[in-house]
């Protein structure tokens, strides 16, 4: 899989212009593409669906909030 073909990315509705983004893109069949969107011609990282799925759901309950 070339993400270089890949042409609809998307970030979160909360980013903001701050350059602190990443894209993903969707409907891949059991990968996830995550890049930088300050470098949309750069590299992607390809994780497995699940991973990406642990991973959101971590974020979304917590884990890796600072204590």
């Amino acid at each position: 899989m070339d993400p270089a073909r890949i042409t609809t990315w998307r970030k979160s509705t909360y980013s903001t212009d701050g350059g602190q983004c990443l894209e993903v893109a969707d409907g891949l069949t059991g990968i996830v593409p995550v890049r930088d969107s300050k470098d949309p011609s750069g590299p992607a990282l390809l994780f497995p669906f699940s991973a990406w799925q642990s991973f959101v759901t971590a974020v979304r309950t917590g884990e890796f909030d600072a204590r």
